[in-house]
């Protein structure tokens, strides 16, 4: 799928009607969601035929544009059961069914999930203004996960802290920025005076070490096996 395409899928996905302010939620728009998605996909292939979870899903930006690519089943958390819903009715909204499933869930106890294994995760933490500290636990999350490779965008203004925590105490194996890129940020809150502010963001690509991340291999192995039983037991596909 080429870009403009995939663009083109993504750009009447629903903004949050009532975006809360603790939560830091600001729209992911299509244009930096579908670019992140496509540079993952076209120069790594970590989309098309890899579990994905997108962590902080929002209204499911990133969840669709990883199911439109390819992903046979992503996984799209949330800690706001009203985020979730606009993210389910933007879903629902495409004429063949998303492999997503939508969870309900706080970062902070992502731990307690231990089913929940991935090839791949997306995200778009909060930057951390409101919520101190949200985007080093998003990233902290996203490792316990034992994925092969972690992508995300943050303030670009935060990246020697990120490369430093991410490597010397999460004990990814690599961390890299693969591209500066512009988050247009709508005004979307009483406070905000300006139509709009551009925002410096970083796309980072994360590695864990090979045995973490063969661990969570063979973890998604098991997954997928799981699935596909799942799938075989369903009416009508015998």
């Amino acid at each position: 799928m080429k870009l403009k395409e995939l663009h083109a899928l993504m750009q009447d996905i629903e903004p949050f009607a009532q975006p809360k302010v603790q939560l830091e939620q600001y729209p992911t728009g299509a244009d930096i969601a579908s670019r992140m998605l496509y540079t993952i996909e076209s120069m790594f292939n970590d989309i098309e035929g890899n579990i994905v979870v997108d962590l902080g899903t929002g209204t499911g930006m990133l969840a669709i544009g990883a199911a439109l690519l390819g992903s046979p089943c992503v996984v799209a958390l949330d800690v706001d059961a009203d985020a979730l819903q606009v993210a389910q009715d933007n879903c629902e909204q495409f004429e063949d069914p998303l492999p997503i499933d939508f969870v309900l869930c706080d970062v902070n106890q992502l731990q307690q999930q231990q089913r929940l294994q991935a090839d791949t995760v997306i995200m778009n933490p909060p930057f951390g203004t409101k919520m101190k500290g949200a985007d080093m636990a998003f990233l902290q999350a996203a490792c316990s996960l034992g994925p092969k490779q972690i992508y995300s965008l943050n303030k670009s203004s935060t990246r020697s802290h990120i490369q430093k925590a991410a490597l010397k105490e999460l004990g990814c194996s690599s961390a890299e920025v693969l591209a500066e890129l512009r988050y247009n940020l709508p005004a979307t809150m009483r406070f905000h005076k300006q139509a709009s502010v551009d925002i410096e963001v970083d796309l980072w690509r994360f590695e864990l070490p090979a045995a973490a991340a063969a661990a969570g291999a063979a973890a998604v192995k098991k997954m997928k096996r799981m699935t596909n039983r799942m799938m075989l037991d369903l009416p009508g596909q015998r």
